[in-house]
């Protein structure tokens, strides 16, 4: 049995939201300079000029990509084997009233729904654990804005409405979203499992690398023809037209009931954030 530390974690996920909120991963950076190239709307390809000088500027000088540093999202896979000197949820709460306190992050969770008191520290963070084998302790941390968070969907289809059901859903997500989650945005999509386990299965979606589609063929060039489709909507760059309106599909799935069809659409803005460690 391993024994870890949780002032380990917790100086993990410091670094993680700092990160996160910085530095936007290669591979949607790389997303969006295939957009700039693509694109023939001059007013589009600029806002994506611009989207591409921002996140350089952050990158250069270590500041948010986005004022909206978000809710921290933070994904755990603990490897069954590792035994935990500590508190896991409180070392990882205690990481990000120190990452967001220390990055100058902006402080965006209230304590409760309804009497809307803003915590000053950006916690607690929406924690999501799975056991593994292994030894190690895996932390993504994937800070979420709302503005690309309030327009995402979940929708309890019937069996009979079948894969067109699900293609209609996604479509319309995207439609409905519009110009509000400041697109050019990368789209999660969970189908199947439970009410609850499509919503986690879209949100976990979108830590997949936009380079990466999904291992089942069929899902692969479902992401394809979803994409293909979202980008002939013409919302485009923030909403003012083009063919950039979507970087990425990615679709996670499991198995469900007989009578149920659960999909969920999670919408995420061109600052699509995340940040692995291991420990």
């Amino acid at each position: 049995m391993r024994e870890v530390n949780a002032t380990e974690i917790t100086a993990a996920v410091r670094r993680l939201c700092i990160e996160s909120c910085c530095y936007l991963p290669e591979d949607v950076q790389e997303r969006i300079c295939e957009s700039c190239k693509l694109e023939k709307w001059p007013l589009a390809k600029n806002i994506l000029d611009v989207i591409k000088e921002n996140y350089e500027v952050s990158i250069e000088q270590t500041v948010p990509i986005c004022q909206d540093t978000g809710v921290a999202c933070v994904f755990v896979d603990i490897g069954q084997d590792v035994h935990i000197n500590g508190n896991l949820e409180d070392a990882i709460n205690e990481g990000v009233r120190q990452g967001y306190k220390d990055g100058y992050l902006r402080n965006s969770v209230v304590r409760d729904p309804l009497d809307r008191v803003n915590t000053n520290d950006n916690t607690p963070a929406m924690i999501y654990y799975n056991i593994v084998s292994g030894d190690k302790i895996d932390i993504t941390v994937a800070p979420k804005g709302f503005g690309s968070e309030n327009v995402s969907q979940l929708k309890m289809l019937k069996p009979s409405d079948g894969l067109q059901g699900v293609k209609d859903f996604i479509i319309k997500s995207v439609e409905d979203a519009g110009p509000n989650p400041c697109p050019p945005i990368v789209v999660g999509v969970g189908i199947g499992g439970t009410f609850d386990k499509a919503a986690y299965l879209a949100k976990k979606a979108l830590l997949r690398s936009t380079d990466e589609r999904n291992a089942n063929p069929f899902y692969a060039e479902l992401e394809e023809e979803m994409l293909e489709k979202i980008n002939k909507l013409g919302i485009g760059p923030q909403g003012v037209g083009g063919r950039t309106t979507a970087l990425c599909v990615n679709i996670e799935t499991l198995p469900t009931h007989i009578a149920g069809l659960p999909i969920a659409v999670n919408i995420n803005c061109h600052a699509t954030r995340h940040k692995h460690a291991s420990i």
